[in-house]
């Protein structure tokens, strides 16, 4: 969400990206679908360069919906990324999001990402709301014509965005999660939305391998998006960079991912 702890409006500078996992909790998923020890089973885990580079560039440019600033650079959190969780209870959500997190943490190398208990230290809020009150809860930080705007593009299960500087530098991001459609929706929407809130805000139909594809549903962090997100948050990708200028630092870059992808999944043993 572009709005932060208090709903307010967007200076022309603080640009704001949308992204949203739209019918993950559709009645129409086969029941396999939702079993994440068989996705991962039958997970594809050997990607060429070409392969990877084209996810990296749908998704970490662009924006699935935009309400102003540029979309052709590179958008990623500089420093530490803390987390705060406020809004309803449920015994198992927060725990969940606590491992969703610990399990970022472990899997992208130059990110330095955790949970806090301070809101004051937090630049992502996830807020956790039950399903009949998210369209209540979009409204809430983005006003009843906006709202109207997302529901009808995105059609969002849960959502979440961020706000830049005029660096490309994120600010803050919010995400949206409900709580109460099952454990399968609850893991699947916050794997995705935490990690488009750390910058590859564009979902795309044209990948079949990426989480960052409404008409995928894992519900783990999968290898090829651990490519793409190690990409993004490598020292050598800095933000504001333009395609070509990421282009240029690619080969160097991807020797340090593969080495560290595969060693932390145990590829090629």
């Amino acid at each position: 969400m572009q709005r932060g702890h208090l709903p307010r409006f967007l200076g022309p500078a603080l640009a704001a990206m949308i992204a949203a996992a739209a019918g993950a909790a559709a009645p129409s998923l086969a029941a396999d679908s939702t079993d994440i020890s068989a996705n991962q089973r039958a997970e594809k885990r050997d990607f060429t360069d070409s392969q990877i580079f084209d996810g990296f560039f749908k998704t970490a440019f662009g924006a699935e919906y935009h309400l102003a600033g540029r979309v052709d650079r590179i958008r990623k959190f500089e420093g530490p990324v803390r987390i705060f969780a406020e809004g309803e209870t449920h015994p198992d959500r927060r725990a969940q999001l606590a491992r969703v997190v610990a399990d970022i943490a472990k899997r992208i190398r130059h990110l330095d990402i955790a949970i806090t208990e301070d809101s004051d230290e937090a630049n992502v809020t996830v807020h956790l709301v039950r399903d009949r009150n998210l369209n209540k809860t979009i409204q809430t930080f983005y006003g009843a014509e906006r709202a109207k705007e997302i529901r009808e593009s995105l059609d969002p299960q849960c959502l979440s965005g961020f706000r830049k500087n005029d660096k490309f530098e994120i600010e803050h991001a919010d995400v949206i999660l409900t709580i109460d459609n099952g454990d399968f929706v609850f893991l699947d929407c916050a794997y995705e939305e935490l990690l488009q809130s750390l910058g590859p805000i564009n979902d795309t139909d044209q990948v079949p391998w990426t989480m960052f594809n409404d008409d995928v549903q894992k519900g783990y962090f999968d290898v090829y998006d651990q490519y793409l997100m190690n990409i993004l948050y490598h020292p050598e990708i800095k933000p504001g960079m333009t395609v070509q200028e990421v282009k240029s630092v690619l080969p160097q870059v991807m020797a340090d991912v593969r080495s560290f992808v595969g060693k932390v999944n145990g590829l090629g043993q």
